[in-house]
């Protein structure tokens, strides 16, 4: 849920790690700090808040020294202070490390080092990382033995990168992501290839259980073991050089507006992968799809698709639950699990638990260096280019292309019109004034609730969850014949309810529904194909196809949200408390 940087090189390296923090700031923004090895030693500058902040602060790309460290921070073990902001250095102050991911069993170290006289500043379970390595590398007078005698005995999923007051850097990897960026004159270890992108783009993906250890440019990476390990150098895709926001004001608008080539580009590399998964689904004993948050509602878009154009049942499970329900999946099934990222720690543990039953995986992911990726017996790439806005935006769109592609492939004579789609959408997103006046009116508003049937009750929850996300107002998805069950007690004048009403089969249930509600003097914001007088804000979305009508829905919807954020004056790409690649439980 952090972002670690190292490096080495012949450039100052300061700047450098600063500018690969800003790139991956989407994975955590609390906090911020950066140290480097100097003639002076280790010196370390650190702060609240998000890299710019801190960095016109505290000048954190000022520091000398061509080896470096660097970290942002989505909080887990202490609050949102500058002592709990990594890099964290040992008691001697000739050692500081950074670190991503959890220490399982941190209070148990804590207090062995304290008993040995370790003091302690930080509220973090990553700062025991900092003591253990200072006590054993005054055992051992030796990076490697240090490294085994640490990894040794923390337990946890975690990744960290350690400096030395000599100049050497290690880094070790469990279960969190690491990778290596191998350029001619430096050297960089990150969670995301976004971190050194920039410079290089030959990366070496370590694996798990892995550690290395790098000095004067040059590296080796060993097994926990002390073995040697051979490395494979891959090319990274120059499209992840592209994160940047252009003309736009934020990473969200721009990832909003780049849906329409999204329609057209999902699915593309992946046609043989498409037809992979088709004979695989259509063969299988069972079926489940997992993901987290808004891939979850992707999945129970799925659910829908593959039941009403195909008959194929499927059964999503939230990829948190399944931990707790193993026994939900039988032996030799098929799990489509779903990724923006591929990191998900809640997602790669559902896979893990499928694959102990002789299950087949098929993969949905955006990033295809992910660790999801290498689990899966077949890969779908989203190709929608980088996320970086922390709610999901254009990848839900992907995800959903690519299941729709998989679905037309599974039945004889379903016919998807992405390209006149891709153009709908266009001409949808070239006005959005609408839009932005009915942002307005929800400024004050501390309830929303959103109301839909059918496969729009999943459109419903994706579009609670993006308000949510981006301006922090209480919303609810509903399932329209469940309002009578108790939600229509919640109506009065001070609600506003927002009703996914397409021209389906739901249509003239979904529009009684709406007419009870303003009864009660809820504002209606109506979602629909068609205008009516019970809409006090009508949100047009284009006449399509009955398949597709969930995209068209969400998007007027994450514009909604974004707008929203703007008049509350919040930061739509980094809401508070959240990250992009949740790699913790």
């Amino acid at each position: 849920m952090c972002s670690i940087i190292g490096y080495s090189g012949n450039e100052i390296a300061s700047p450098i790690i600063v500018k690969g923090l800003k790139r991956m700031e989407y994975r955590g923004y609390d906090s911020v700090g950066v140290a480097t090895e100097s003639d002076n030693g280790i010196e370390l500058k650190k702060g609240t808040g998000k890299v710019n902040e801190v960095n016109s602060k505290m000048q954190l790309d000022k520091l000398p020294g061509k080896v470096g460290i660097g970290h942002t921070r989505w909080a887990t073990h202490g609050k949102v202070t500058e002592l709990n902001a990594h890099p964290h250095p040992s008691n001697s102050g000739k050692i500081a490390i950074v670190h991503n991911g959890i220490i399982e069993n941190f209070e148990e170290l804590k207090k062995q080092l304290e008993e040995e006289g370790y003091n302690f500043k930080s509220e973090t379970d990553s700062e025991i990382i900092a003591n253990l390595l200072q006590k054993n590398y005054e055992s051992t007078k030796n990076v490697k033995e240090t490294i085994m005698k640490t990894v040794a005995v923390i337990k946890g999923h975690y990744a960290f990168v350690a400096m030395f007051e000599n100049g050497q850097i290690a880094a070790a990897r469990f279960h969190e992501p690491l990778i290596v960026g191998v350029g001619q004159e430096n050297i960089f270890l990150s969670s995301d290839v976004l971190g050194f992108i920039e410079y290089t783009d030959n990366a070496i993906y370590m694996k798990s259980g892995n550690f290395i250890i790098l000095e004067n440019k040059e590296f080796e990476i060993l097994d926990f073991n002390g073995n040697k390990i051979k490395h494979e150098i891959t090319k990274v895709s120059k499209e992840f050089g592209d994160a940047y926001k252009g003309d736009y004001a934020h990473f969200t608008l721009k990832e909003i507006y780049e849906q329409p080539d999204v329609i057209l580009k999902a699915g593309k590399t992946t046609v043989e992968g498409i037809e992979n998964a088709a004979d695989l689904i259509k063969n299988a004993k069972n079926i489940y799809i997992t993901g987290s948050g808004t891939s979850y509602n992707s999945a129970l878009i799925a659910k829908q698709i593959l039941s009403k154009y195909v008959k194929i049942k499927a059964e999503p499970i939230i990829a948190s639950e399944l931990q707790f329900a193993p026994d939900t999946i039988e032996e030799n099934s098929v799990l489509i699990a779903i990724s923006q990222s591929g990191e998900s720690a809640d997602v790669l543990e559902a896979v893990r638990i499928t694959k102990k039953l002789n299950c087949k995986i098929i993969s949905i992911v955006n990033l295809l260096t992910s660790s999801l990726t290498r689990k899966g017996d077949i890969v779908l790439g989203m190709n929608c280019g980088p996320e970086i806005g922390v709610a999901a935006t254009k990848s839900f769109t992907a995800q959903l292309i690519l299941l729709y592609k998989i679905v037309q492939k599974l039945g004889e004579n379903i016919t998807i019109g992405f390209e006149e789609f891709s153009i709908l959408i266009s001409k949808m997103l070239e006005n959005t004034n609408k839009i932005q006046d009915i942002a307005k009116e929800l400024t004050e508003v501390s309830d929303i609730y959103i109301l839909g049937r059918g496969i729009n009750y999943p459109i419903a929850i994706e579009s609670a969850l993006k308000l949510k996300e981006l301006t922090y107002i209480h919303a609810e998805g509903i399932p329209g014949g469940e309002l009578k069950h108790g939600p229509l007690a919640l109506m009065d004048t001070d609600v506003f309810v927002i009703v996914i009403n397409p021209n389906d089969s739901t249509y003239a249930d979904t529009l009684t529904s709406s007419r009870e509600i303003k009864a009660r003097g809820a504002k209606i914001i109506g979602v629909s194909d068609i205008e009516s007088d019970v809409y006090d804000y009508w949100i047009e979305i284009p006449k399509i196809s009955e398949i597709l009508y969930p995209i068209s829905e969400i998007i007027p919807i994450q514009l909604l949200a974004y707008y929203s954020a703007l008049e509350k004056d919040t930061d739509p790409d980094y809401p508070r408390n959240l990250a992009k690649s949740v790699t913790v439980k």
